[in-house]
């Protein structure tokens, strides 16, 4: 009996979390409530704040569920920059924007609630900073380029693959994925890459 009220407290809080999701994607999160959350979920607002003491602690687990999603994209950018081939690079990037339509509701969410709310903000911009600390980690690791300069050449690279990302996410590709993709590799091979002899 135990086990079926945990399952079914953990179906609820899944539906919540995919609901909240598919209303944000619809009409923004600024533009959701809890009401309609709740609604939408065929439950109430108190079944609601059971679960989530607030919009923003659902949006927070949504960006923890973001993470976990792209946590092999993570490592695995390490180990690419650690190395610095163009080619390692070249095929990181093409495989994280295949995984795009996969996380485009989480990450489109994240940025308008980002907007509007400090303590999501505050998310957001932690995890970039985090992942601009890998690249930095994994350039000192390599020993490539001076010091001073593995953290802006991080934000730089991230910041334009962050920016190519929420761009397609929202307009699709206006030019050939190959053009756009083959553009920020070079870049990324100019910021991160090993020199080329």
């Amino acid at each position: 009996m135990a086990r079926l009220r945990a399952a079914q407290k953990q179906m609820t809080r899944r539906l919540l979390l995919s609901t909240a999701l598919e209303l944000f994607g619809k009409h923004g999160y600024a533009g959701t409530t809890v009401d309609d959350i709740a609604r939408a979920a065929g439950t109430t607002r108190v079944t609601f704040y059971a679960y989530f003491p607030s919009r923003t602690a659902l949006m927070t687990a949504l960006c923890a569920e973001l993470a976990e999603l792209t946590a092999e994209d993570t490592e695995a950018l390490v180990g690419v920059v650690r190395e610095g081939g163009r080619d390692g690079i070249g095929a990181w990037l093409a495989a994280t924007a295949e995984r795009w339509p996969g996380i485009r509701p989480y990450v489109l969410a994240a940025e308008e609630a980002a907007a509007v709310d400090a303590e999501v903000r505050e998310l957001v911009e932690g995890r970039f900073e985090g992942l601009v600390a890998d690249v930095r980690a994994a350039l000192d690791g390599a020993a490539r380029f001076d010091p001073g300069s593995r953290r802006m050449r991080g934000f730089l690279a991230l910041a334009q693959l962050d920016r190519l990302a929420r761009h397609w996410m929202r307009h699709g590709w206006q030019s050939e994925p190959e053009t756009a993709l083959g553009l920020l590799t070079d870049s990324w091979v100019q910021l991160l890459g090993r020199p080329t002899e």
